[in-house]
């Protein structure tokens, strides 16, 4: 596992409000994560998600298969195993986003956390996915001009 996430990208510029924002607004709402006894990924995402939660005053906790199953399926996602991680408003069980799939680097993980955040409170979906999008590679992009550096 840390031989793949050696090879992913990690997150280096982040906006002037990123502190800000997940301090400020953080406490507003939940991550939640599908976990799985014996799952290696699972325990690294579940780490880095403790530390993140310190750091910024962030919820964590996890969530049952079925729900994980239930979440996946509603909003279409090929992923029904472990981990993924959603977050949501504290007030608003029905309001959840994906913002992990399978584990990453704890700064992938808080730019993703950020970038939620902003979709769940005035960012236009359609931005936000663009963004988590560019940063995640959850979309294939074009492999760019020579010397570009993937983001």
């Amino acid at each position: 596992m840390q031989s793949w996430l050696a090879r992913v990208p990690l997150t280096v510029n982040y906006p002037p409000d990123f502190e800000a924002a997940l301090k400020g607004q953080g406490p507003a709402f939940i991550i939640e994560m599908s976990t799985a006894p014996g799952c290696l990924p699972c325990g690294d995402l579940w780490n880095k998600l403790l530390a993140l939660k310190t750091r910024y005053g962030l919820t964590v906790r996890p969530i049952g298969r079925e729900e994980a199953m239930l979440r996946s399926g509603r909003l279409g996602l090929p992923w029904i195993g472990h981990p993924v991680a959603w977050l949501r408003p504290v007030s608003d069980e029905a309001r959840i986003l994906p913002i992990a799939i399978g584990t990453d680097h704890p700064a992938n993980l808080a730019r993703n956390i950020y970038l939620g955040l902003k979709m769940q409170t005035g960012v236009r979906a359609a931005v936000g996915v663009r963004a988590m999008a560019k940063f995640t590679g959850i979309v294939a992009g074009s492999a760019g001009r020579k010397g570009e550096e993937r983001r």
